[in-house]
């Protein structure tokens, strides 16, 4: 580096109003005044509380980065103008992001996943190096598998890891991972990459595959968004006289609508297939024995 290059750089930090000042002599050079803190003077209360709001979220559990962005928000907090520190520092008191437990005192559990596993995992996708994974897919023996990363994304407190294994796309659950290790191999993955896109093209493979099965349902209208939250897709809808619901439904497979439809106890009735209504009958007659009044 030039000293003319110093120099400039130098004076676009006084511009900027950074307080540096010269110290001539044989071992002298530029220093910032003693104490100098700098303030984000330009974030407004909004902004500021945004940001500390972020460091509520979950994301950065998921990811192995929990402890560095508390770090990071106690940052923000002592650079803020005197002016908005106590007051989104207050306010932001006022804000709860997804507690532990809903209204009905289920708990929320986030998958645990070790942070000198998920460290490898990072460092992998951020370096553009392929990665060596111990991972215990379900149902099966766990076994070592090389891929190339691509991204990490984070779905309610879910980590996944999206990479490629010889040219195939692959998805990876960070809590199955079992150990994982950095090669310096670099991954064959391209230089720019649009994870929403990504994940919502793994989203339509995982959905297309399994055992699926399409139902006939008539349900109460106002459950109709449970049901939507759960199933893979809503492939018709009509309504009855009654004003009660017709929907043609696709699950993931037999045990996926089974269960989806037994949570929705009186407020809905499987038509079609009549394995399905067989197997629901089958299961309230168990219900029914169970709590059988004593003879």
């Amino acid at each position: 580096m030039s000293t003319r290059t110093v120099l400039r750089d130098i004076e676009a930090l006084s511009a900027a109003g950074v307080p540096v000042h010269a110290e001539r002599g044989r071992h002298g050079g530029f220093a910032l005044l003693p104490g100098f803190r700098t303030e984000l003077t330009g974030l407004n209360h909004d902004e500021a509380l945004a940001l500390l709001v972020a460091g509520s979220r979950s994301g950065a559990q998921a990811f192995g980065l929990g402890s560095a962005l508390a770090s990071a928000m106690r940052k923000v907090v002592d650079a803020l103008p005197e002016s908005y520190r106590a007051t989104a520092a207050g306010a932001v008191q006022r804000l709860l992001i997804d507690p532990e437990t809903d209204l009905l005192s289920r708990r929320l559990v986030a998958e645990e996943v070790p942070d000198a596993v998920v460290a490898e995992v990072r460092r992998a996708v951020f370096a553009g190096h392929k990665l060596r994974i111990h991972y215990a897919a379900v149902d099966q023996t766990p076994q070592w598998r090389t891929v190339d990363p691509i991204g990490l994304v984070t779905v309610r407190d879910q980590g996944y890891l999206l990479a490629t294994r010889s040219g195939a796309d692959r998805t990876y659950r960070l809590s199955r991972i079992l150990a994982a290790e950095e090669l310096a191999e670099p991954a064959q993955r391209p230089e720019r990459v649009d994870l929403d896109r990504a994940w919502q093209d793994r989203s339509t493979q995982f959905r297309a595959g399994g055992d699926q099965v399409t139902v006939l349902v008539r349900m109460n209208p106002a459950r109709r968004e449970d049901l939507a939250g759960t199933a893979l897709a809503i492939r018709a809808e009509t309504t009855d006289p009654n004003g009660w619901l017709r929907l043609e439904v696709t699950f993931q497979d037999p045990r996926h609508a089974e269960w989806a439809l037994w949570q929705l106890a009186m407020n809905a009735e499987a038509l079609e297939p009549q394995w399905l209504r067989t197997s629901l009958r089958n299961r309230a007659a168990a219900v029914v024995t169970r709590y059988r009044a004593p003879s």
